[in-house]
């Protein structure tokens, strides 16, 4: 089974560091001290917090050659460090999710091949009355990613709906996310996969994290129109 997990700095390839390196230095050794700085985790954590490399890769028109781990993890950091969420595993797990989703099968499948398609959080809440305890948690953290993906990135579709068709609003899915998110971190299986402390962390700054998504999705040229309905 494949979870979601804060694993978006542990992916970063050779072009996300050489885009860095481009924006960050000049050719030559001042470039070679740049990357050897970059080869220390806590060296990287500070270098990637530099606002240049976010606006670089707000402002750049040409087709990015980074990761969309690297994207999403810049993205993410910046508009939550400027909401006071200065958690890093926080934004790295959030950018895996956006990660993730942004391929819509893995939105769809809560839980890879062992679940049909589920297009909707009431069809996923549904499958937890029968499930097994091993797959309520699975179950349970998507449900809880879920939230944050469309309250955070497509709130104006939510509230466009809530208006037209009396469809649940921003405060259904706020209190889906923070729910679904702790029942999440405090199960068993949460030690194993080494998520414990991240998601019950994010379910405690859901509503402040979809509020800085927001602010990112007014930026994002990556979603324009959410891929589903829920």
């Amino acid at each position: 089974m494949h979870v979601i997990g804060p694993r978006s700095r542990i992916g970063f390839t050779p072009s996300d560091y050489a885009f860095v390196a481009e924006v960050l230095t000049e050719q030559g050794r001042e470039r070679e001290g740049l990357y050897r700085l970059l080869g220390d985790s806590e060296s990287r954590n500070r270098i990637l917090d530099d606002e240049a490399i976010f606006c670089a890769l707000l402002e750049e028109h040409r087709l990015l050659s980074v990761s969309t781990g690297f994207y999403f993890y810049i993205m993410v950091r910046q508009v939550f460090r400027r909401a006071g969420l200065e958690d890093r595993r926080v934004a790295d797990y959030v950018a895996s999710v956006l990660t993730e989703f942004s391929r819509i099968e893995r939105l769809r499948r809560p839980a890879g091949d062992r679940l049909p398609v589920m297009d909707y959080l009431v069809d996923m809440m549904a499958a937890m009355e029968d499930a097994s305890d091993e797959m309520r948690f699975f179950l349970s953290l998507h449900v809880g990613n879920v939230a944050l993906f469309f309250s955070g990135i497509f709130p104006d579709y939510i509230e466009r709906r809530a208006r037209r068709r009396a469809a649940p609003g921003m405060r259904y899915y706020e209190s889906m996310g923070e729910s679904h998110l702790r029942a999440a971190g405090g199960h068993r299986l949460a030690g194993r996969y080494e998520l414990s402390p991240v998601v019950r962390d994010l379910a405690e700054v859901f509503r402040p994290a979809r509020r800085a998504l927001n602010d990112l999705a007014d930026r994002l040229l990556a979603f324009h129109e959410p891929p589903g309905e829920v």
